[in-house]
């Protein structure tokens, strides 16, 4: 780890005024799970780390008559458990229960979860956002990519999004907002994430002079029946090979609206758009939930080692909108 200038801001301006206009300048410590580890096998070298721990007006889930806003700060465990995230949007309480490591839950922010970089293993090993080798080729498609991209693989980028909330909150149609030196903005989970087209390029619109502030999940989607499931190798602490986050809407047992999103199958969380409009006027049973399962991979690209996905995919489509329809939370 290389020597940087620390600084502990208390307002959000404040934190702001600390950052600069490229990512050398500084980095923003939230919970510290991810900077923490990249910065120690020197993935990223900030000049200063701006703590914003006890920045004011980060925290705290507040419910009001427009929706649920949830502060960039709160912690797993916070999150979990939430009464109001529990009751009303269950597919955000799903998704941070496969978080299992108790000291991850303690400290790891929403923010945090939503802003860490790829675990694509050629990225923490020095290899670039987009694993070339020296003369410009990836080394992901003949490489080791087990782990990597079966859909939006088309390249340059074939990491996958690692979040495990992103799918939830797309699926929820929640909004982000990023404060920065020209006021906040809002931005809508789903154009959050980006696909970088060269390693200079971040997987977000957040900016190097930009803080996320918070998550507001809409008044509309109170009353959805949602739902994640995730499979992973292991139940211990493990990023998943695939997940899939749900959210419908049923009028007399029928669906009338509803999303389907999968995530670490792709550089961003894969919105699969045909597969939800499929759902629409059917009830769920098994052989609806499996035919959405289908389409959500439908146009899928697996590499040489990672075709397995694919299944786990259509499995996690399946057994999320199953437990969506049930109600399960």
């Amino acid at each position: 780890m290389e020597r940087f200038e620390y600084a502990h801001p208390s307002t959000k301006q404040e934190a702001i005024g600390l950052l600069g206009s490229n990512w050398n300048d500084a980095a923003v410590l939230a919970g510290g799970t991810d900077l923490i580890s990249l910065m120690k096998q020197y993935v990223v070298t900030p000049k200063r780390v701006v703590n914003i721990k006890n920045v004011e007006g980060l925290n705290g889930v507040r419910s009001t008559a427009e929706g649920v806003t949830i502060g960039a700060l709160v912690t797993m465990e916070e999150l979990l458990e939430d009464k109001t995230i529990r009751s009303e949007f269950p597919a955000l309480t799903h998704a941070a229960e496969g978080i299992t490591s108790p000291q991850i839950r303690a400290i790891g922010t929403v923010g945090g979860d939503l802003c860490q970089r790829p675990r694509c293993w050629y990225f923490r090993n020095g290899y670039g956002l987009l694993a070339k080798d020296e003369s410009g080729k990836s080394l992901v498609p003949e490489g080791e990519n087990r782990y990597h991209a079966i859909l939006g693989n088309n390249g340059p980028a074939y990491f996958v999004n690692p979040s495990s909330l992103a799918p939830a909150l797309i699926a929820l149609d929640a909004k982000l907002q990023l404060v920065g030196t020209k006021g906040p903005r809002d931005v809508s989970a789903a154009d959050f994430f980006v696909t970088p087209k060269s390693d200079s390029q971040r997987e977000t619109v957040l900016q190097p002079n930009e803080v996320l502030a918070s998550i507001m999940i809409p008044a509309s989607s109170r009353g959805l029946r949602s739902a994640t499931y995730e499979v992973r190798h292991k139940t211990a602490l493990d990023w998943p090979l695939a997940a899939a986050a749900v959210a419908i809407k049923l009028e007399g047992g029928k669906v009338t609206a509803g999303k389907i999103v999968l995530g670490h199958v792709a550089p961003i969380p894969w919105q699969a758009h045909e597969a939800a409009k499929e759902l629409t006027g059917k009830a769920i049973n098994d052989g609806v939930a499996a035919s959405a399962g289908e389409a959500a991979v439908r146009g899928a690209k697996p590499l040489s080692q990672n075709a397995y996905k694919v299944k786990l995919a259509k499995v996690a489509v399946k057994r999320a909108l199953l437990a969506a329809a049930k109600g399960e939370a």
